[in-house]
């Protein structure tokens, strides 16, 4: 799944371990959905939204 994650952390000036942080994970898990390689759960991507206050869709895209 393509999503804007790194973009949004970076537009805000933050380290994966800071968004990690943010969103109680792991930077790890952080470093893994930013490159594709994890898909977030339903709860943790909308919780990814609130803190971005933007829709789901304008930050994944299957």
């Amino acid at each position: 799944m393509k999503n804007r994650l790194k973009v949004l952390r970076a537009e805000r000036d933050w380290s994966q371990a800071e968004l990690a942080a943010r969103l109680d994970v792991s930077r790890q898990s952080v470093n893994a959905i930013e490159t594709g390689k994890y898909d977030p759960s339903l709860p943790l991507a909308f919780k990814i939204a609130r803190l971005f206050d933007l829709p789901i869709e304008a930050i994944f895209e299957a």
